[in-house]
């Protein structure tokens, strides 16, 4: 079986981990190798502060906090997301408004949501889908004739870029995830970007377990204590000295990965000229990471069939997210602006491929292959 997914190994991850726990002796947050993975990240991509998070989802709850939402107010999300992306804010009281997608890029449609904005609204949540822009010029535009903050689920965006800016780093909170699936890895973990330096200080403290634990050790105060929210979203040293070998490697598996989907597109593109599949477009302005390959069948029926084609020659395809203003939560804590036009309706039709650091021209072929061999 081809899987879906490998997470990436570069080699020197395991000497690096066994650097932190023999030569360092430091295995909780914010160890050495923490500290180098956050200079990279703030170097490499120009923001000013860089957290690392045990997770994903980590970032997006400490960005909700950092946006001092009180309950009743409001959030423009894609429905077409992971559940993280909404259950970061409803978890601090805000209430959801979903809005449709484009067909395309399968990101929010930034022309819905100025017409989604009440006086409620404290927030947009662009979502990076398959690491290709939203059509960030326009959104934050909208938040800056408006008031609002932007908070960027980029948790798919690593090295993907918009008009030269790396993604995460537009709105006013960045959050990338580095969870196996993802393109860089250390298991679970992630990652917030702070893009406005006047939050940098209660990032810290929201992270340290709602203390000014950083201020001590910049012997700012002579003692540490309570004084804020926060919670316990230090990630181990030794889980940043894996990621830390493949960031070192970054450019080398961004390379990697490209190959792979520009294979694709290319051995798939006959099939699209065909009208039989659809696949990923990538808007002028975008550089994106190769964070997946897509295509999209006719419907339900025929993207089920195909999967199940695939499975029987070997291949592990799969879809991808249920709109979450169609789950019993997002009934609960939500409400959709406007139209369902396309969310439902192309998740449904989404497949995903294999695509992973290190996938072979093998097996490439084999499953473009099974791919062919289902429409033949």
């Amino acid at each position: 079986m081809i899987s879906f997914n490998v997470p990436p190994y570069v080699g020197n991850e395991m000497e690096y981990v066994r650097e932190a726990c023999e030569k360092n002796r430091k295995i909780c947050g914010d160890g050495p190798f923490s500290k180098k993975c956050h200079e990279w990240l703030e170097q490499r991509f120009g923001t000013p502060k860089a957290l690392l998070t045990t997770s994903g989802t980590a970032a997006l709850e400490m960005a909700a906090i950092l946006c001092d939402l009180k309950p009743g107010d409001e959030v423009i999300l894609p429905s077409f997301t992971f559940s993280s992306t909404a259950t970061a804010f409803q978890m601090v009281g805000a209430r959801l408004v979903f809005v449709d997608i484009r067909p395309d890029t399968m990101n929010i449609d930034e022309s819905k949501i100025e017409a989604a904005i009440t006086d409620r609204t404290r927030v947009i949540v662009p979502v990076h889908y398959a690491g290709v822009a939203c059509e960030m010029d326009t959104i934050m535009d909208i938040a800056r004739r408006h008031g609002l903050l932007v908070v960027e689920d980029a948790a798919q965006g690593v090295m993907s870029t918009y008009k030269g800016r790396a993604l995460g780093t537009i709105g006013t909170f960045g959050c990338y995830s580095f969870h196996e699936t993802k393109n860089y890895s250390m298991g679970e973990g992630g990652a917030i970007l702070v893009n406005d330096p006047s939050y940098t200080e209660r990032a810290e403290i929201i992270r340290e377990k709602g203390t000014n634990r950083q201020r001590f050790f910049r012997h700012q105060v002579d003692k540490y204590t309570w004084v804020d929210r926060g919670g316990s979203y230090l990630q181990s040293d030794m889980n940043a000295a894996y990621l830390y070998a493949q960031l070192e490697h970054a450019d080398q598996i961004n390379e990697n990965r490209l190959a792979s989907w520009n294979d694709y597109s290319t051995q798939l593109e006959p099939l699209a000229r065909e009208g039989r599949i659809e696949l990923p477009t990538i808007p002028e302005g975008c550089m994106h990471n190769a964070h997946m390959f897509y295509l999209k069948a006719r419907d339900l029926e025929e993207r089920t069939a195909l999967i199940a084609h695939l499975k029987e020659r070997g291949v592990q395809a799969v879809f991808h997210y249920v709109p979450l203003h169609s789950s019993p939560a997002g009934r609960m804590f939500g409400r959709f602006s406007g139209e369902d036009v396309y969310t439902t309706r192309e998740s449904d039709r989404l497949l995903r491929l294999p695509m992973y650091y290190g996938l072979t021209e093998h097996d490439r072929a084999q499953v473009v292959a099974a791919v062919r061999g289902f429409y033949a």
